[in-house]
């Protein structure tokens, strides 16, 4: 009988944990919208890439190797447009295409390069203000989609 009543007691101890759990919110559509855009899409699979060339890097290289410097300046930019198309309303989440996506990834292409011509040139250099140039193109086009 003793073992009857603790068998019952811990039956009735798993149910009541089991429903008592609290369940995960409900994901917000809207900011599952945006999170399924193309261009979100194209920004997180770019990313994906920088990481995983960045660790097969750091196991032959240190973060003074170019490349990795240059990888994780990408990231940092990559981090600033990705909250930048997540801060995007969802009915506005028609604009993020593919081809914006393309676009933020050319503007972050140039600004790397920008940011490595700068650590060598001053800001008059022909190089710099070719890329300097670059990126504001690149940026004009993006403002002109997201407006």
């Amino acid at each position: 009988m003793r073992r009857l009543t603790i068998a019952v007691f811990l039956v009735f101890c798993f149910y009541a944990v089991a429903f008592n759990q609290a369940k995960p919110a409900p994901a917000t559509p809207a900011f599952d919208s945006v999170k399924a855009s193309p261009a979100y899409a194209e920004l997180l699979l770019r990313k994906t890439e920088l990481e995983s060339e960045l660790e097969s890097l750091l196991i032959d290289f240190t973060e003074d190797y170019p490349r990795i410097k240059d990888i994780r300046i990408e990231l940092e930019l990559l981090k600033a447009e990705s909250d930048r198309i997540l801060s995007v309303k969802p009915a506005d989440s028609a604009r993020l295409t593919l081809a914006l996506g393309k676009l933020i990834l050319g503007k972050l292409g140039h600004s790397v390069t920008l940011k490595r011509l700068l650590t060598q040139y001053q800001d008059g250099h022909p190089s710099v203000k070719k890329e300097k140039r670059q990126v504001e193109i690149f940026e004009a086009a993006i403002k002109e989609i997201l407006g």
